[in-house]
Parts: C-alpha cells; sequence; structure tokens
C-alpha cells in the first residue's frame, strides 16, 4: 500500500462513519509494516474539510453556547462541542502525516498515533451523544481547527507550532476549567459519564502536544531557528492573543514539554518554577 494515496483516501473521506473504518484498516496496516513510502507522491491541497456534508458550518461566535449542563440540551451542546473538536483533530493528525514528507518514521507513527487516540475520544463522545437522543452534525459547527490546518498547509515549522503547542495545548487548559465547572453541579449519571469522558480526553491530550513538541524542536533545528520563533508564529495567526494572559494548566503544560520561561510569557510572572 502506498502510504500517502492511502492515507489521502482517509482524510479526505466525507462520511464519518465510513472514514473511521478506512482508518482503522490502514493504521492496521501500517502497524503490520504492510506500507511503502512513495516521497515524491504529490499531495491535495487544502480546500475544504471533510465534515461540511453533514455538519452546518457557521461563525465561532455563533456557535450555541453551554447553558445549563444539568439539561439534556446543555449536555449536547457540550458534548457536540467538544466531539466536533475531536473529529477535526482527527483530520489535523493525518494531515501532519500526510502532509509533509522526507520525515523520520517515529513523525508517522506519532501522528497516527494521535489521530488513533482523537478517533477513540470522538466515538466516546459519540456514544454519549447517542445516549440523549442526539447525534455528530445535530449542532452548528465551527471551521477554525480545519482553517487553521489550511493556513500552515505549506510549513512544517509553523504546522507544529499552531496546531499541538497552541491549539492542542489551549485544549489542555480549557478541559480542567470544564471539569471543575461539572464537579459543581448535582451529580447525575450523564453527568458523571461526561466527567470521565472528559478526563480521559485530558490525561491523553498531554501526549499529543508532547509529540508536538518534540516535532516543533525538530523543525526548529531544521530550519536553524530558536525555539522562541513560537511566540512570532503565534502572533502572526492569532494577533494579540499573547496579551490575553489566561489561566494556564501548568503541570499538563510542563509534561508536555513548555518550559517555565515559555509559561511566563503566556500567563503571569513567576506562574512556576522549573
Amino acid at each position: 500500500m502506498n502510504f500517502y494515496k492511502e492515507l489521502e483516501a482517509v482524510l479526505y473521506e466525507t462520511d464519518a462513519e465510513k472514514k473511521l473504518k478506512l482508518f482503522e484498516f490502514f493504521y492496521m496496516n501500517y502497524k503490520n509494516r504492510q506500507i511503502i513510502f512513495e516521497h515524491d507522491y504529490d499531495q491535495k491541497s487544502v480546500e475544504h474539510p471533510s465534515y461540511d456534508s453533514f455538519c452546518q458550518i457557521i461563525a465561532a461566535q455563533d456557535v450555541p453556547k453551554r447553558k445549563n449542563l444539568t439539561t439534556s440540551e446543555g449536555q449536547i451542546f457540550l458534548l457536540h462541542a467538544i466531539a466536533h473538536i475531536e473529529y477535526s483533530a482527527i483530520d489535523l493528525a493525518l494531515d501532519a502525516a500526510y502532509r509533509f514528507h522526507n520525515l523520520p518514521i517515529e513523525y508517522y507513527t506519532d501522528w497516527l498515533e494521535v489521530a488513533a487516540d482523537e478517533v477513540r475520544h470522538f466515538l466516546m463522545l459519540q456514544e454519549l451523544l447517542v445516549e440523549l437522543g442526539s447525534y455528530y452534525g445535530a449542532v452548528a459547527v465551527h471551521n477554525s481547527l480545519f482553517e487553521a490546518m489550511a493556513k500552515t498547509q505549506n510549513s512544517f515549522l509553523e504546522r507544529m507550532a499552531i496546531v499541538p503547542r497552541y491549539l492542542e495545548a489551549n485544549g489542555l487548559d480549557a478541559t480542567p476549567l470544564i471539569l471543575n465547572k461539572l464537579k459543581k453541579l448535582p451529580e447525575n449519571e450523564m453527568l458523571s459519564k461526561i466527567r470521565k469522558a472528559l478526563q480521559v480526553i485530558v490525561n491523553e491530550e498531554v501526549s499529543h502536544v508532547q509529540k508536538g513538541d518534540k516535532w516543533f524542536t525538530y523543525a526548529c533545528k531544521q530550519e536553524g531557528k530558536d525555539k522562541n520563533v513560537y511566540f512570532e508564529i503565534i502572533e502572526k495567526y492569532y494577533p494579540l492573543w499573547l496579551a490575553k494572559k489566561k489561566e494556564l494548566n501548568i503541570e499538563g503544560r510542563k509534561q508536555a514539554g513548555f518550559t517555565c520561561e515559555e509559561l511566563q510569557t503566556l500567563g503571569y510572572k513567576d506562574i512556576c518554577q522549573d
């Protein structure tokens, strides 16, 4: 099997169920070493998200907000928002493996492992949506993660900075805040299931950001750049973001490779100690 040709079929598949089955088959062949890398393969450019045939896409600020999380409607909105992030993250991981050629085999293994995690996360959330009488595609979604993928398709360095070290790292910050909010609510079976799913996700996302840190460091060495170029890249794509100090998941980010110096730039002074 041609690695890039077969991976392209998975990445651009627009039927969610078929996509996940194609990935399972592809990943099995990859782990069994039934894959040939043809590094001169011409990739397709990123043009449309793979979910645009079954999701209504609207501006991020217009996506329905999470309301009362003790209600089924509020739980559906929360689960759908996170399921959309995980489904988008499947494509982000697949595209990282598909888009950039002539890298160490460990690079492709890392991002396929991430994709497999994201598939599992998505299926966990989808199962809870179904239990609530809903499904992925029932709520309008935004395009923010896809846009980040499209904008960085021509730069390995920028992709590794923006996707794992910015977008996924932001998830490390956000998910514990959601968990804390859920813990304050009256106990019920569905909220307990949601908390367990989110805890699995935040624990495993640390390794995804860690992989991104490893390959961002590799990209910096390839291009002869200092790792502080990270902040220039973030400012390029998300102007003024660095000026917005926010609550960080210090331990999670440190485990994932962020230094205290970086965390102090992102957050407040004396935010942590090495």
